[in-house]
């Protein structure tokens, strides 16, 4: 981002996380509340980063491989007589992912209960940050009606 911007900077998703990545701003004189936040979700986009990356990782492996033993018990090669990949139908497709998904139950459990703890502590530093600065302005105020 420019020098000049006072804003998070997002941007193109991830290739093997599907998630936009965030620059976050930092002001000059970020309170260390603030800095708390940031770095709050900081890691809350990094450790979000690192579990989509592995599980789409995951996702794309076990699926070709899925279609691979697919191919070959009907005596399928990967690719038709055109030279275009060979698929499935969505029924067959449709086994694969309910299978994913259960295999997966514990992971995504785990990682929704990650989410949530993560945001509740965002969400609460972001209430502290807003009195803090609401505490501030309203000192600023009442010390410019006094003089």
């Amino acid at each position: 981002p420019p020098a000049h911007s006072h804003n998070d900077w997002i941007g193109p998703p991830d290739k093997h996380s599907n998630l936009r990545p965030v620059i976050f701003y930092v002001p000059p004189e970020e309170s260390p509340l603030e800095q708390r936040l940031r770095e709050a979700r900081q890691e809350a986009q990094a450790c979000n980063q690192r579990f989509w990356a592995r599980h789409n990782r995951a996702f794309r492996q076990e699926k070709e491989e899925f279609i691979c033993s697919r191919l070959k018990a009907k005596g399928l090669e990967l690719r038709d007589e055109t030279g275009q990949k060979a698929t499935l139908n969505a029924e067959e497709m449709a086994d694969f992912y309910k299978d994913f998904l259960s295999k997966n139950f514990r992971k995504h459990m785990q990682y929704n209960r990650d989410w949530y703890k993560r945001n509740f502590t965002i969400t609460f530093l972001m209430g502290q940050v807003a009195l803090a600065r609401a505490l501030r302005w309203l000192r600023w105020k009442k010390k410019n009606v006094e003089h």
